[in-house]
């Protein structure tokens, strides 16, 4: 079992799906939490259910709502976090949105729309965290997904964004590794969240979608967003201290796949 007690994270993203699994995940590992989202109501259900798992006399998670589209609202999360705890030791990035396109129907508003929240926040929010990082001897966990390693058709924008945020964990753990901070990824498959919903997909067409991807998925089923935790939190704690710039793969076999 993973031991985060006594570590501070930050966790983006944690209003739902795998951001908010790994909040509580990590509460009940003894991590003290930096939690963030754009919908207040979410994240305090999740702030909640941090509390109710924590062990005794856990300090209650500092729930910030932010947009990290918002240069100002990323650099606002960081100070009032250090402001709170004092340090920093963890930081996931796990915030993102996924939209359905392909290059014939795509914009240039969705483009941006897409890398605006999946890369270029992220390039800011691990800039500002990095000093206390550094400062910590802490490490970085990015969410990405199976389709930052393989092509997938209809999401272009998104694919392109998470295998460009696969390049920056490798970059930014060369980077960092003489500095004693170590950069690792996951790369989930299909995980039952609201993420397919919210990229527009009717609740009948993310039934057949679910129902498809046990064909697509060699271990014939789809994943769940503790199961995405569960890796986080091995790459957060010190049973993985000698791992740095690698990414795992939490979709039942599906990046081993090949078109037939």
């Amino acid at each position: 079992m993973c031991n985060l007690t006594g570590k501070v994270a930050l966790i983006t993203g944690a209003s739902s799906g795998i951001g908010a699994a790994t909040a509580v995940l990590f509460a009940r590992l003894g991590a003290k939490l930096a939690i963030t989202g754009r919908n207040e109501a979410n994240l305090q259900r999740t702030c909640d259910e941090c509390v109710r798992v924590a062990p005794a006399q856990a300090e209650q998670p500092l729930m910030i709502i932010a947009d990290l589209r918002s240069e100002s609202d990323a650099a606002r999360l960081v100070d009032t976090t250090i402001t709170k705890f004092g340090r920093l030791g963890i930081l996931v990035n796990n915030a993102g949105i996924g939209e359905f396109d392909t290059i014939e129907t795509t914009s240039l508003e969705q483009y941006d729309r897409i890398m605006n929240v999946n890369v270029r926040s992220v390039y800011q929010l691990t800039m500002l965290c990095v000093p206390h990082l550094i400062a910590s001897h802490g490490n970085i966990v990015n969410v990405s997904s199976v389709n930052g390693t393989r092509a997938f058709p209809g999401l272009i924008a998104y694919n392109m964004s998470k295998a460009a945020l696969d390049q920056m964990t490798k970059c930014t753990a060369l980077e960092l590794a003489s500095k004693g901070v170590r950069v690792n990824g996951v790369n989930p498959g299909v995980i039952i969240t609201e993420v397919h919903k919210r990229a527009g997909m009717s609740d009948d067409v993310y039934a057949e979608f679910l129902e498809h991807s046990k064909t697509s998925h060699p271990l014939g089923r789809v994943g769940q967003a503790d199961e995405v935790a569960q890796a986080i939190a091995f790459f957060a704690s010190s049973n993985a201290s000698f791992i740095t710039g690698e990414h795992i793969h939490i979709d039942g076999g599906r990046h081993a796949t090949c078109f037939r």
